[in-house]
């Protein structure tokens, strides 16, 4: 049975720091393809029990960033892969802090320093509306081996 909260607590905070994948939904407000990209890297950060910080690197389509322009929702999904099931989701209202601004400079310092930031294409920032939480039971126990490093270098080799 799934259960909400208001916010992110120190339990579920803890379970999404030991994640390695993370997955990300928008929609648009009207005709369009709902989008759900799967996400790795050190990328996220939870600020508070009400807020994250996920930094896009440069790639395929630009669909999260559109999606936020036009209505703001999004939904972030982790799942446990390890012995106890779990399922959860945190759903938020977004911005796009664009590359160039005041406000994505000082969230990179921050909170992503050591990024190069000409790899970064911009940083989403969350609040958290609800956090829900299943049971997780049909997801398959799976073994994280290491992060690809294809996306990183080829970001990386664009730039040098």
């Amino acid at each position: 049975m799934g259960t909400f909260l208001n916010t992110i607590t120190s339990d579920i905070r803890e379970f999404i720091n030991n994640q390695h994948l993370f997955f990300v939904g928008t929609a648009p407000t009207e005709a369009g393809e709902v989008s759900v990209s799967p996400k790795g890297y050190d990328t996220l950060r939870i600020i508070g029990e009400s807020k994250i910080l996920y930094l896009d690197y440069y790639g395929s389509g630009n669909e999260t960033a559109i999606h936020l322009n036009q209505n703001k929702k999004i939904t972030f999904m982790w799942c446990s892969f390890e012995e106890e099931p779990l399922i959860l989701r945190v759903y938020g209202r977004g911005k796009v802090l664009d590359k160039g601004t005041e406000g994505f400079t000082a969230t990179l310092n921050e909170q992503f320093s050591g990024y190069d930031e000409r790899i970064v294409r911009q940083i989403f920032e969350i609040d958290v509306l609800s956090v829900q939480t299943s049971c997780g039971w049909g997801v398959p126990f799976m073994n994280y081996d290491r992060d690809r490093s294809k996306l990183d270098d080829m970001s990386k080799k664009s730039f040098d």
